[in-house]
């Protein structure tokens, strides 16, 4: 089987010193060109995580076509199979594969996001490189219109105006393609398993406390509280430069935090660049010849997933619940700036490395994931997302303890950041530990209550039940009720 490997590549596509940064795939010819003209044609609107999982789905398809040559008399035939084997695997009863490809079978969600990532590349390169369509679009039936109908309208139901149908829709509709993966579990809104608050105070004391620097120890409480008491995600603190923290004017032992966006933020006091250029990636490539670490690759990368910024400078504002975490982390901040004026930094940003081999260096998320996991080891804890001991588990507590104070659902919203209402039911909804510890409490109230399903001077059988019916359950009759229409 050829070798193919992915790599990241700095590709020159005009006269100027910018460079883009994409992934690529090498084969034993050298550069995979479709695939790398196809990335670097959706590069000014595509982000690298989504760039990685189509070179990624590419590498699959390529591999099973390597290991079947000549064998499908059309394209489409060799996708449907292709499909399939990503479904189900490649491997026999007895543990063996001819093909060398020993694929385990994926889940469906996995199956329906390589199709997709594929769908876009194949349909790309048959409209601007005259390609074959490897899963081209066929009438869709009644049923595939409704569905496609469907899921339509739950991708814009909470945009704003996403009410009016755009030109084409219903041509759209009607259309469907020719291989689909499989049908995926029905999920609900999910649970989002919350870090508990009983062991807050002694992971940011005893656990980030006692870290041997503690130049390390302050920097990780720090961002604690901006997750923990604020609601900030892991990546959006790790952008938070020096000038960012600002007087509370309505609280002086207070901070106000402000997290701009890596790219478009406004840069701080009202710098402005060459041809009047004022946002925060101008500010980085004039004054430190950097990018912004949503741009970079690697280990060196932070992510921004926020969309609603609150004021037109495009920042968020951190709010603090309750109110007096922003007055802990005033006095930290304080003492954390002491620390930070006798290193050289070459950046603006707050957070930083203070091992000796990286110095004054961005802080990374894996350094902090790290950093994470042996404050929790101090406290005896591991990382275990079902427990909600993970980083964002403090993101979903902070939601779920607004809620349970009452707090408007708008203002929950706010706070958090949210396009929509619906995009807070995660963190504000019961979980399945809210759900367990309520009816535990409900059934120690019913202790000792007889009940008149199973009071015991009445005789009943599941035979009696089941000649009631269930109408919320079997509204036809079709197992319950006198003459149920199915019979067991």
């Amino acid at each position: 089987m050829v070798a193919l490997v992915k790599a990241q590549a700095k590709i020159k596509v005009d006269n100027t010193g910018a460079l883009l940064n994409v992934p690529i795939l090498l084969t034993d010819q050298g550069v995979f060109d479709p695939l790398l003209d196809y990335l670097i044609s959706e590069s000014h609107h595509r982000s690298l995580p989504w760039m990685n999982r189509v070179v990624f789905s590419c590498q699959l398809l390529l591999e099973y076509m390597e290991v079947n040559k000549g064998l499908f008399s059309e394209p489409s035939l060799l996708f449907l199979n292709f499909v399939q084997r990503l479904s189900h695997g490649t491997i026999d009863t007895q543990g063996y594969d001819p093909s060398g490809l020993f694929w385990l079978p994926r889940k469906a969600s996995n199956v329906n996001q390589i199709i997709s990532a594929l769908n876009g590349l194949t349909d790309w390169l048959a409209i601007n490189q005259n390609t074959t369509l490897l899963n081209p679009f066929t009438e869709a039936t009644s049923h595939q219109e409704r569905l496609n109908y469907a899921a339509w309208h739950k991708r814009n139901q909470y945009n704003f105006l996403g009410h009016i149908k755009p030109q084409g829709l219903s041509e759209t509709m009607r259309k469907a393609r020719k291989i689909r993966g499989k049908k995926d579990v029905i999920k609900t809104d999910g649970d989002a398993i919350s870090f508990p608050e009983q062991l807050f105070k002694p992971l940011f004391i005893d656990g980030f406390g006692k870290a041997k620097d503690p130049r390390v120890a302050l920097r990780d409480q720090l961002i604690l509280l901006l997750m923990h008491g604020a609601g900030a995600r892991e990546s959006d603190a790790l952008h938070l430069w020096v000038d960012d923290v600002f007087e509370d004017p309505t609280n002086s032992n207070s901070v106000i935090v402000r997290l701009y966006h890596p790219e478009e933020g406004k840069a701080p006091h009202r710098w402005i660049g060459r041809k009047r250029q004022t946002t925060r990636s101008a500010y980085l490539a004039e004054k430190y010849h950097l990018v912004p670490r949503n741009k970079l690759t690697g280990t060196a990368r932070v992510g921004w997933k926020t969309r609603i910024v609150d004021h037109s400078d495009n920042y968020i504002q951190m709010h603090w619940f309750p109110a007096y975490l922003g007055e802990l982390f005033a006095v930290l901040w304080r003492q954390y700036l002491l620390y930070l004026l006798p290193i050289e930094r070459q950046h603006p940003y707050a957070f930083i490395s203070f091992s000796k081999a990286k110095i004054g260096n961005p802080f990374t998320l894996n350094a902090f994931n790290q950093s994470y996991k042996a404050a929790l080891a101090r406290i005896n804890r591991i990382v275990s997302k079902p427990e909600g001991l993970t980083p964002h588990g403090h993101r979903h507590v902070y939601g779920r303890r607004m809620s349970n104070a009452g707090i408007n659902v708008k203002i929950i919203q706010k706070a958090l950041h949210h396009a929509s209402l619906h995009s807070q039911t995660v963190y504000t909804q019961p979980g399945i530990r809210d759900v367990s510890v309520a009816l535990e409490q409900a059934t120690q109230k019913l202790d000792g209550q007889h009940h008149s399903l199973f009071r015991e001077d009445v005789e009943l059988s599941w035979k009696t039940i089941m000649e009631h019916g269930f109408d919320d359950i079997d509204p036809d009759g079709l197992f319950t009720g006198r003459y149920p229409k199915f019979k067991g």
